[in-house]
């Protein structure tokens, strides 16, 4: 099973939309920059929390990236 295979199937069973292709790469980078800037459980804490705001993925990444800025 692919990754997008799972999610589809991960959002479908809790009734949320898949994320687009743009909201995933979004999402992605947001966990990839609380990973770096900080321990690696950082990154699905960090999203866990994130899907709780009802803000855009967009303005999530940027809110971490103000976080530790390079």
């Amino acid at each position: 099973m692919t990754r997008e295979e799972w999610l589809r199937a991960f959002c479908e069973r809790i009734g949320v939309d898949a994320p687009t292709p743009e909201e995933e790469e979004q999402l992605l980078e947001l966990a990839a920059i609380a990973a770096h800037s900080s321990e690696r459980p950082a990154a699905p804490l960090a999203c866990w929390a994130a899907g709780k705001t009802g803000r855009s993925p967009g303005e999530l990444r940027e809110i971490a990236r103000a976080i530790n800025p390079e």
